[in-house]
């Protein structure tokens, strides 16, 4: 599946679990790093104004489909794909560093988050070492010199996945800079997969997730903040549905 933003084709080059399990156990195995995002119908409308977002999307070695949208355009277009949250791909990722003996790191949201994640993930994942927490401060600038030292001092201490929970865009720009950074690191864009562990966000119930209506139920948690956000989304869904048909005929 694929999206043209401006002149650039952005592609979801990872289409089913498999394949991303494969391409990282592949890469951990060859200590070669990687960037993973997890591409959403927010995402789309963020990259259509947003440079630097786009130009760390390209830098992306793996894109996943998180979000139904994108599964069902991927359908119409022919090229199915699997959806791959980005909060859901955390511990089957992590299962695959500690069978590895590969330490991860956690990047983003708050240390009282970072230290509730980090109980759950050592409990939940047999041999999985954190060896790294760091929670950047207020007006943190993803792409900047903050963000160079705090790479550096995830590749200083051992960890080779790093698990960036930041929200779009700081954290694909922050992955994208670790690529330059800690070539043998992996950055993993999990938006707030941690805090799910940690209790301080809720996930929709599971029949909301089963119906494909997550996004609703966040909506209505929290209007003000999310309401605006997801009236883009839909704003944009009948031009790339209309794309992804026109991509299958193409075909």
């Amino acid at each position: 599946m694929q999206f043209r933003i401006k002149d650039q084709i952005l592609k979801v080059n990872v289409p089913t679990w498999a394949t991303l399990e494969a391409r990282v156990r592949e890469r951990l195995a060859q200590r070669k790093g990687f960037a993973l995002a997890t591409v959403n119908l927010d995402h789309l409308v963020k990259l259509r104004t947003d440079d630097a977002f786009l130009d760390a999307y390209l830098a992306q070695d793996f894109v996943v489909a998180d979000g139904n949208p994108i599964v069902w355009m991927s359908r119409l277009a022919g090229r199915p794909v699997e959806l791959i949250p980005g909060s859901e791909a955390i511990l089957p990722l992590a299962r695959i560093a500690a069978a590895q003996g590969v330490p991860v790191a956690l990047v983003g949201s708050t240390e009282e988050v970072l230290t509730a994640a980090t109980d759950y993930l050592e409990t939940e994942v047999r041999d999985l070492r954190v060896a790294c927490c760091i929670s950047p401060p207020m007006g943190f600038d993803a792409g900047g010199k903050a963000a160079e030292d705090i790479l550096r001092d995830v590749q200083a201490s051992g960890a080779r996945m790093c698990f960036v929970a930041m929200g779009a865009p700081r954290q694909e720009i922050f992955a994208a800079l670790g690529r330059q950074i800690a070539p043998s690191v992996g950055f993993v864009s999990i938006g707030a997969g941690l805090d799910f562990f940690a209790g301080t966000q809720k996930r929709a119930p599971e029949w909301a997730r089963k119906y494909a209506m997550e996004w609703l139920w966040r909506a209505l948690s929290s209007p003000r903040r999310l309401g605006p956000r997801y009236l883009k989304c839909i704003a944009i869904l009948p031009g790339q549905m209309l794309r992804a048909g026109l991509l299958r005929l193409r075909s």
